[in-house]
């Protein structure tokens, strides 16, 4: 299945956190998306694996994904090796991925910057002739994404440029409460953590609402590059 973005996530619910209103905008838009998801945040202090698999199932469905996969890495033990690098080099050329979105280039939480980067290496390791890989016991041919767009997270990163999703804030905070287990519910029992507090579920909102009062629309979500953007126009930008 061959898509137009493929969106990665050190755990379940870093895709929908970071970029999910600009993933629905795109998937409106006519666009296909594919998900892959690093660990299953086994490590998590609330929740399990198997919640939060179904819970990544529903926000699929919110959203609208393509295709959603875990590779089930270790939680916590992230590392840019030849066998993770080969992992998702793999999922690059399956998905053939005119974008690629991945975690922040740094974060609070240590496997986000660490995934960044892992991500960042596959993705250009994905175009080399010379690298050979099979899924499936087939042959897979070389493929290296136009662009690697790394969304933000928890730290407050200047963004290289921003999406407007005005019309699709209420669809990404819909498919982060999918996550019924990660975040406020003040009749939970479980332990508070730092994204389980009613200031980060509202953090969401007037995040997105403050990135929009800087380039003149309601809500936006912001993203690095990695190398120079050119445009063909000025009729996608909001003067």
């Amino acid at each position: 299945m061959k898509v137009d973005i493929l969106a990665i996530g050190a755990h379940p619910d870093d895709v929908e956190l970071g970029c999910g209103g600009t993933l629905a905008k795109m998937i409106a838009e006519g666009k296909k998306v594919a998900v892959v998801d690093l660990t299953q945040g086994e490590l998590g202090t609330r929740g399990t694996n198997i919640t939060r698999a179904e819970e990544a199932a529903e926000a699929r469905k919110i959203l609208g994904f393509s295709a959603r996969e875990n590779l089930k890495m270790r939680d916590g033990f992230i590392l840019n090796t030849e066998e993770f690098q080969m992992q998702i080099v793999q999922m690059i050329r399956k998905y053939q991925p005119e974008i690629v979105f991945a975690n922040s280039i740094e974060d609070r939480h240590p496997d986000h910057a660490k995934a960044s980067k892992l991500v960042s290496d596959a993705c250009f390791l994905s175009g080399l002739v010379k690298i050979e890989t099979e899924l499936n016991g087939e042959k897979q041919i070389q493929w290296r994404p136009k662009q690697v767009f790394h969304y933000i997270q928890w730290k407050h990163i200047t963004p290289d440029f921003v999406v407007d999703i005005s019309e699709f804030m209420d669809k990404k905070i819909e498919a982060c409460l999918a996550y019924k287990t990660q975040f406020y519910d003040p009749n939970s029992t479980e332990p508070v953590t730092p994204i389980a507090t009613k200031d980060f579920l509202e953090s969401l909102t007037y995040r997105a609402q403050d990135l929009g009062r800087l380039s003149g629309v309601d809500f936006a979500e912001g993203f690095t590059t990695e190398k120079l953007l050119a445009f063909k126009n000025f009729d996608g930008i909001i003067l």
